[in-house]
């Protein structure tokens, strides 16, 4: 979509876009080439492809964003690249509890991140280089954008400065931070700045590209990793932590030094979040709860009791087998197992084909974990006890 047409969708030229969405809204399936059709007897071809797009982002949106995505602008990359909101709040009030009072949003997409600094009562600054993208995060915030080079832009000695850089290009997601826009070298020299910085990155961000003094939290917002930030600036304590988001409520874990102990499989076995694993958190899990690990740098816990943590997942253990293919074939079938679910983790193997090959057929269902213990490579016939569970850590 180009300025022009996009200026026109929103209104901001005096043309009725309003009219093209609300005629694109009433299509059922807005990206059919009957929609299309239909759209284009009333509107320019431009604009009526702009409001079928806008709506079947929005639709789109509706997972991320609940109801307020109706009343938002959207582009595909924008969409992608937004923060949840959930995730959005969490930072939003940690950077206001840091004391900052303005923050600069360095390549803000299309606001989402700019929209919950303001809800936490901060005062936003944000620069996006794209002009669409610009305009409809204006339309969003209620706020100018600064159209422009995030690497260019002017910030005040006490602002605070966030920065997403985008990690997609005309050929889908970018994982290289040579590609990264902003730069990888102008994102990370921001951590350097007195008034401190925040930045979003993926969740896959090795530990050893993580710079020194600065805090890496790893975020899990409902049990899904979506993301890296990195913490510099006043009130800011180095480390590697994680996050875990649900239900309204916010969880913390900090990763030290120790590791977990490696004991045999005892009658449960815990299955840690995702954030927790990734901060390297699995030895303050054990320590804190009496667990021990399954195998050194597996991440799987286990122990004689039952425990309840945002960060476990608990399962009983059934049956001990040895991991043999066809030991295990020959369980499936004498048990009648026909909904199969297999976890695993530090053994070769792909879960989707060994389903093929045990040829799970009956009424009843199982789920297994594989994993390399002391006593060497173990089936594990396990049953889920319990999510995560809020009331004790």
């Amino acid at each position: 979509m180009d300025l022009v047409t996009a200026r026109q969708l929103t209104g901001r030229d005096g043309s009725d876009g309003a009219a093209a969405l609300a005629a694109a809204a009433a299509e059922a399936e807005p990206d059919s080439l009957g929609a299309a059709s239909r759209l284009r007897r009333s509107f320019a071809p431009d604009l009526a492809a702009a409001a079928l797009t806008q709506v079947g982002l929005r639709r789109r949106a509706v997972t991320k964003f609940g109801d307020r995505a109706g009343e938002l602008w959207f582009t595909p990359a924008g969409l992608e690249q937004a923060t949840r909101p959930a995730v959005a709040a969490w930072r939003a009030e940690r950077i206001a509890g840091l004391g900052a009072r303005t923050v600069a949003d360095l390549g803000c997409g299309i606001g989402a991140d700019s929209l919950a600094f303001a809800a936490a009562g901060l005062g936003v600054r944000p620069v996006e280089r794209d002009p669409v993208t610009a305009l409809f995060a204006e339309q969003n915030l209620g706020v100018p954008v600064v159209v422009g080079d995030a690497e260019q832009a002017e910030l005040a000695e006490d602002w605070y400065a966030f920065c997403d850089p985008a990690r997609r290009d005309g050929s889908g997601r970018v994982w290289n931070v040579d590609q990264f826009t902003p730069s990888w070298d102008f994102a990370t020299g921001l951590l350097a700045r007195p008034a401190g910085a925040c930045l979003k990155l993926g969740p896959a961000l090795p530990h050893r590209m993580i710079p020194d003094g600065v805090a890496a939290i790893w975020v899990s917002d409902g049990g899904d990793v979506v993301e890296v930030s990195l913490w510099s600036g006043p009130g800011i304590t180095p480390g590697l932590g994680a996050v875990r988001l649900a239900e309204g409520r916010v969880e913390e874990l900090w990763a030290d030094s120790r590791r977990a102990e490696v004991g045999a499989p005892a009658a449960y076995v815990y299955e840690p979040d995702g954030a927790a694993i990734r901060c390297g958190g699995l030895g303050e899990l054990a320590a804190r709860h009496g667990l021990s690990a399954l195998a050194p740098e597996i991440a799987y816990l286990t122990g004689p009791e039952p425990v309840e943590s945002p960060w476990l997942i608990r399962f009983r253990v059934l049956e001990d087998l040895p991991w043999k293919e066809k030991l295990v074939r020959q369980w499936v079938r004498d048990h009648r197992i026909g909904t199969l679910e297999i976890k695993k983790r530090g053994i070769d193997v792909d879960p989707a084909a060994l389903r093929r090959r045990l040829k799970p057929a009956g009424s009843e269902r199982a789920t297994i974990l594989l994993t390399p213990t002391p006593a060497g490579a173990r089936c594990l016939v396990v049953e889920r006890e319990s999510d995560r569970i809020w009331h004790s850590t």
